[in-house]
């Protein structure tokens, strides 16, 4: 098992400078190339293209996708059922590297946000959420976002560039590390899931990193490296229309929503997105997804703002809108941040929106608010570089408000 690859807390955070969309996957240092993130065609191509003979591509593959992904070891010289002068060209052309720990905050209820940084220096935040029984792992797909979702603290953060599939499945196996999750060798096996979900929910648009985002999760739902299954994956959009039947096909997990509103007057200004894809139109092309994908239901997302979205015309909306779709409506009481020009709704407001939900026949659970302490909340992560360089008058004037 590996050791936890923690950095120090407080360790310096570097400036986000670079404003490109994709970067190379061959590191600077050496010219090797990173296998984590690559799928196995990918892999299998590298691979003989290193020297490895095209009729033991196959099983080496297997071989080495085994020890990087099923037991997490990143040193060659460790992969003992492969030839020493095998692993020497491994070592050669090869390297296993994962993002860098900046820091790791847990908060009071268990939750722990992860600072981690990838090359070029920037920075995105990954969240571990333990449950009883299971725990969720809350990925990110960029940096920044390009959304701007008003209420959203990510989306008052620029786009600086999409994260490569080996940045994502980074990602999952650093919160591995921390938790000791890698099975030890020789030891019972243990069926114990500690990241037994994946939500991609972090920073970022997945759709907007669409081939990044199907090729990390094709490497974490393989049955013989991480195996998290299809449905244990959570794929949240601020609704990329083109992009829905597309995941369905090529990806397969379930789909959640970020929907926040009832009419369009109202989603434009909380997703701007919408301007470009309608209600209308985005719940068009929401109705074939369960079908498509075998998925029981898709999940609407709807945050609780105050006098914004909250009243029960809305609650009554909702429901008219999304009729004849399987679903469940997730309901998030409002993640407060530095400078956001929006207020929770009461609970008394959030109960009797759920009940008329409920009444109507849809599941309407209340998302209890994890992490708030350390800035983890649904909506709250942003790189610890931006946060809070925005007055709070310069956040609602972008907002419409």
């Amino acid at each position: 098992m590996n050791a936890p690859l923690i950095a120090p807390a407080g360790a310096p955070a570097a400036a986000i400078t670079q404003d490109v969309l994709t970067i190379p996957r061959k590191l600077p240092e050496g010219g090797k190339t990173n296998l984590v993130g690559l799928t196995r065609d990918q892999l299998r191509e590298a691979l003989v293209a290193a020297g490895t003979p095209e009729k033991q591509a196959k099983m080496r593959l297997g071989q080495l996708w085994q020890w990087v992904y099923h037991w997490g070891v990143r040193d060659f010289s460790a992969m003992t059922n492969l030839a020493k002068d095998y692993r020497a060209l491994l070592a050669e052309h090869f390297t296993i590297e994962l993002p860098e720990v900046v820091t790791r905050q847990i908060s009071s209820d268990g939750t722990r946000k992860y600072l981690v940084r990838i090359a070029g220096g920037h920075e995105v935040e990954v969240v571990y959420i333990p449950e009883e029984g299971r725990g969720t792992l809350c990925v990110s797909s960029q940096v920044g976002c390009t959304l701007t979702c008003s209420f959203c603290h990510t989306g008052t953060q620029k786009l600086v560039r999409n994260l490569t599939a080996g940045e994502i499945v980074g990602q999952v196996m650093v919160a591995r590390d921390d938790l000791g999750e890698w099975p030890v060798q020789g030891a019972p096996k243990d069926e114990t899931r500690l990241i037994s979900n994946i939500v991609l929910m972090g920073m970022g648009e997945p759709l907007y990193n669409f081939d990044n985002v199907r090729n990390a999760m094709k490497v974490v739902m393989d049955n013989e490296g991480i195996a998290l299954g299809r449905r244990r994956i959570t794929l949240s959009t601020s609704g990329i229309v083109p992009e829905i039947a597309r995941t369905a096909q090529e990806i397969g997990c379930l789909l959640a929503v970020s929907f926040h509103a009832t009419t369009d007057e109202v989603r434009d200004r909380l997703v701007p997105v919408n301007r470009k894809w309608n209600i209308a139109t985005l719940l068009d092309a929401l109705r074939d997804y369960p079908r498509l994908t075998n998925s029981e239901r898709i999940t609407f997302e709807y945050v609780m703002l105050d006098g914004v979205n909250d009243s029960k015309e809305d609650a009554h909306r909702l429901v008219e809108l999304i009729r004849g779709i399987p679903a469940k409506i997730n309901l998030i009481p409002f993640n407060e941040w530095p400078g956001a020009p929006y207020k929770r709704s009461s609970n008394n407001r959030i109960h009797a929106f759920a009940d008329i939900i409920h009444n109507a026949g849809y599941a309407s659970p209340i998302r209890t608010p994890r992490g708030e302490d350390i800035m983890a909340a649904c909506g709250q992560l942003k790189s610890a570089t931006e946060r809070a360089r925005k007055s709070r008058a310069a956040i609602a004037a972008e907002a419409g408000i």
